[in-house]
């Protein structure tokens, strides 16, 4: 999976991430906040989910403490991450402003 995230966050347009957990109530809620987000930014950025259970090394390599978080990269640079649940207009914000 890392040679596989590398290339998709070593992209020229911009990837949010969202490292997640399938028990976590948040996530599931952040999820559908996505999916509009997903629709509002089109080809504009990727919107990639990465469940911490299933990659504990990636997770921890960028620091994820807690789910959901939330990063934004853009050739293979991370510009912006935050943890808790966060709206459309935030994201979609954060999203053309990296573009």
């Amino acid at each position: 999976m890392s040679q596989k995230f590398q290339e998709i966050i070593d992209s020229e347009r911009p990837v949010l991430i969202d490292f997640f957990a399938t028990w976590c109530q948040p996530c599931k809620v952040q999820s559908s906040v996505l999916n509009t987000v997903k629709e509002n930014i089109g080809e504009g950025a990727r919107i990639i989910k990465v469940d911490v259970d299933q990659y504990p090394a990636l997770a921890a390599q960028y620091g994820v403490r807690g789910v959901p978080t939330l990063a934004i990269f853009k050739n293979g640079e991370m510009l912006w991450k935050e943890s808790g649940v966060h709206d459309v207009n935030t994201l979609t914000q954060l999203l053309q402003q990296y573009s």
